[in-house]
This record gives C-alpha cells, sequence and structure tokens, in this order.
C-alpha cells in the first residue's frame, strides 16, 4: 500500500511539472516584449505560394523568395507565370522578389509553400519541402513563427521539419522559433473561391503559436478561421478533403465501368439518381493535378509505415488510375463497331491541362492519355488554348488552333475549357461523321449531327 501511495504521488508530481511544463511552453518569451509582424516571408511562389504573397502585402510588407531566378524576374516584371493573378495587381503589391535566402532573415513570419509531389514510385517526394527548411534554417531569427502550407501526411511538419530547422539554425523550437501548419486550400482558375475567402484552417505546436498565426492570417483572410487542436489534426484535414474527392470519383469511375457492360449512359443514369433529395451528385472523369491524384498516396504511404493497408482508398486510386487505358481501349472497340480504318484515323484532343480553363499540365491524365495514343502510333492532334508550346517542349506533343485542326475521325473532348464548349464541334468531323468522346458530359446529345456516335464516361 506504501508502495502504491509513493508511485501515485510520484505520478501526480510528474503530471503537475508536465502541466506547468506546458503552460510555460505557451506562454510568450519573457525576455523580450512581443514583437509586432511587419514582414512576411513567402517561400515558393507557385500556385499556392503567389496568391498568398499578394494577400498578405494588402496588410503587410512581404519578401517573396523564390530558387527560380528566371521565375523572380518575370514577377518583377509584373508578370506571373501560372498566369493567376493580374499584372497590375503584381505591380502594385508591397512584395519584394528575391531569389537571395538572406533576404528571409528580415521577416517575422515565414510562410512555406513548396511543393510535395510524388516520386515516379507514387511515394511522397519531400526533397522541395526539406530543401525549404534547411534553407529556412540558415537564415532564421529568433522569434521568427514559420508556417508550413505545403500539403504532406500526418507528422511531417514535427517529424521531418522542425528537426531541419532546429539543426541548420542551432535554435530550439517553441522556445527560440515557433512552428505552425495551415493546409493551403487554392483553387486554381476559381475566382469565387480564393485564398482570402475560403474557410482557413489553422494550428501551432503550442497556445501562443496558435495565438499568433490567428493573429496575422486574420488581418487578411475575410472567412472563418478554424483551429485545430493540433498540428497533426490540420495536416490529416487537407489529406482527407482530397482523399474524400478521390474516392468519389472513383466510385462515380467505377460506375461508368459497370454502366458501359450493361450499354447503360453514365449521364442518364445520375440525372435519374438526382431526382431523390438526399443523392449526392457526383460525375465520373480523369483523376490528374497536383493534389486528388497526389495526396492520397500520402495518406496510403503514411498509413502503411503505421502497420495498417488502407485497402478501400487503394482501390479507389487504382480505379482512377485506369481510367486513360480504358479509354483507349474504348477507343479501340469504338473504331472496330464503326468501321473506321485505323490506319487512315485522324484524332483530336481537346484540352490537355488537368481541369477546366486554367493552364496547369501537372499529372494531367489527358497528357497521359494522349502520350499513349502516340505511343500505338497513330495520328494525333492537340488543342488547348490555355497551354503554350513551351509548356510541352519535353513531349512529341504539338499544339495546334482549333480553327486549323484536320477534319477528323475522333474528337476527344478531355477537359471541356469554355471555348470548347461554346463551340460547335459537328464542324470538327470528316463529312460531320466520327466519334465523340465526351469525358464529362460537356456537350448536350441532341446538339450533335446523327452522324456521330456519342461516348461518354
Amino acid at each position: 500500500m506504501e508502495y502504491q501511495r509513493e508511485k501515485h504521488h510520484a505520478k501526480a508530481t510528474d503530471d503537475r511539472q508536465e502541466r506547468n511544463m506546458m503552460q510555460r511552453s505557451d506562454k510568450s518569451p519573457k525576455e523580450d516584449k512581443e514583437e509586432n509582424v511587419n514582414t512576411v516571408g513567402v517561400v515558393g511562389l507557385g500556385y499556392v505560394g503567389l496568391p498568398v504573397a499578394v494577400a498578405f502585402s494588402e496588410k503587410f510588407h512581404v519578401v517573396g523568395f523564390d530558387i527560380d531566378k528566371n521565375k523572380i524576374e518575370r514577377l518583377k516584371k509584373g508578370v506571373d507565370p501560372s498566369g493567376q493573378i493580374d499584372s497590375s495587381d503584381l505591380i502594385k503589391a508591397s512584395i519584394k522578389f528575391v531569389f537571395e535566402e538572406a533576404k528571409l532573415k528580415d521577416c517575422q513570419v515565414i510562410i512555406v509553400a513548396v511543393p510535395t509531389p510524388l516520386t515516379h514510385k507514387k511515394e511522397p517526394d519531400l526533397s522541395y519541402l526539406k530543401e525549404a527548411s534547411a534553407l529556412i534554417g540558415r537564415n532564421l531569427s529568433a522569434k521568427t513563427i514559420v508556417v508550413y502550407e505545403s500539403t504532406v501526411y500526418p507528422g511531417t511538419t514535427e517529424e521531418v521539419c522542425i528537426p531541419i530547422l532546429e539543426k541548420h539554425s542551432g535554435l530550439k523550437s517553441g522556445k527560440d522559433f515557433f512552428v505552425g501548419y495551415s493546409p493551403e486550400r487554392i483553387n486554381p482558375g476559381d475566382q469565387e473561391h480564393t485564398f482570402k475567402t475560403i474557410p482557413k484552417v489553422i494550428s501551432g505546436q503550442n497556445s501562443y503559436t496558435l495565438k499568433k498565426i490567428y493573429e496575422i492570417y486574420k488581418e487578411v483572410i475575410d472567412a472563418d478561421l478554424h483551429k485545430a487542436p493540433s498540428i497533426k489534426v490540420a495536416e490529416a484535414s487537407k489529406i482527407v478533403e482530397n482523399t474524400q474527392r478521390d474516392v468519389n470519383i472513383a466510385f462515380m469511375n467505377e460506375l461508368s465501368l459497370i454502366f458501359d457492360r450493361l450499354h447503360i449512359d453514365t449521364h442518364d443514369v445520375l440525372a435519374a439518381a438526382k431526382t431523390k433529395w438526399n443523392f449526392i451528385p457526383l460525375s465520373p472523369g480523369l483523376v490528374g493535378g497536383h493534389c486528388i491524384g497526389v495526396d492520397t498516396h500520402y495518406l496510403i504511404h503514411k498509413s502503411k509505415a503505421e502497420g495498417y493497408d488502407p485497402g478501400f482508398i487503394s482501390e479507389a486510386r487504382k480505379i482512377n488510375e485506369y481510367m486513360p487505358d480504358y479509354m483507349i481501349q474504348s477507343l479501340l472497340q469504338l473504331v472496330v463497331s464503326q468501321k473506321l480504318n485505323i490506319k487512315d484515323l485522324v484524332i483530336s484532343v481537346l484540352g490537355i491541362t488537368f481541369k477546366e480553363n486554367i493552364p496547369d499540365i501537372r499529372n494531367s491524365k489527358s497528357l497521359e492519355l494522349i502520350e499513349k495514343l502516340q505511343a500505338l502510333g497513330l495520328s494525333i492532334q492537340v488543342c488547348d488554348p490555355y497551354v503554350s508550346p513551351s509548356q510541352l517542349s519535353d513531349t512529341k506533343i504539338k499544339l495546334k488552333p482549333m480553327e486549323k485542326l484536320e477534319p477528323s475521325d475522333v474528337v476527344i473532348l478531355s477537359v471541356p475549357h469554355r471555348e470548347f464548349k461554346s463551340a460547335d464541334v459537328n464542324i470538327l468531323f470528316k463529312k460531320r461523321k466520327g466519334i465523340l468522346m465526351d469525358v464529362k458530359g460537356a456537350v448536350p446529345r441532341h446538339s450533335l449531327d446523327k452522324g456521330i456516335y456519342l461516348w461518354r464516361l
């Protein structure tokens, strides 16, 4: 009994000490008065980082850093390589564009928005994040707050990034500098849902950090700020957002595989089903880009590392990866059934980006589809008004304006840009006869000439 009492007393003492330590760690540094945030640094000026930098420039001085010197020079001239920000907005923004990492020493807050892609083995590639953490660490001033916005698996910020920051700075996290995480929610091409108007999830390594991050972000965010209870929760929330979309689209894609065998149009089925009030309207499609097709692999990787193989999520990812191959199989079957001569076949592909009305071709399934068709020796011509030839310099793809396309046997409307949706696709066919593969069901069936066979996912 005496041993039990001593053990209980020792545990209670340890618990009190731990609580006291946590309380002390949550307080602002005692030795200095709290400094006002005047300058915010943004590391990585791509699709995520540049809108963040522009938004913060409305209330703070901003140091916009990127290792790409060519990009920095273009930004200084008011040119956004990603085509998201107008030249006038860039020029008037209070942003000092730099590629010299030492300029980050002047920042009280540093936001990290570098890419987190996949390796060729479909595993997380944290090389950009590690390099960014190292250069920030080399230039980290005391009391600086570092906020990561790059999409990562839960645990990355604390297990990977903080140790690198500490190693290269010689400072202690939570004492000499502070770290938080706020997942990016940029939606390229969307003028309604922007960095300033989308509700923002924020987190910090302790309550002091969370409070400071809240105060900083509320200056530039018009929407609600959600305080996540931990950095891991905030990291996981981003992964879940995109994994949910990946799974939902995979469900629709699998339905299209089933209904194809039943000779039923998937879009007709969905149009009937959504007349019920609680049916969630979704549609099949190709899943590419820098988020949905990538983030799911981050969650799968972390889950397997912890000893659980997420079969349901993994199978959904496989279905979405399979869709370009399924389209090619369907096309070849249609060519045979429509009695077209495959040797003389002319195929036009409309759209090569990963989504509508933007120039982004990262992880584009449309691009993958074209390259696989070319590998079969088929004659492919491509039109995309949002893509420049320089973006395709490492491919065999040549772009043509829509009016220069040769009359086609097959038209694949892969990405329904607004320009394609308003055009008459009938005029693209030889003698107004052939096959239209409408991936997203953008063309009304009644608008097609009788000689055109419509295929939809």
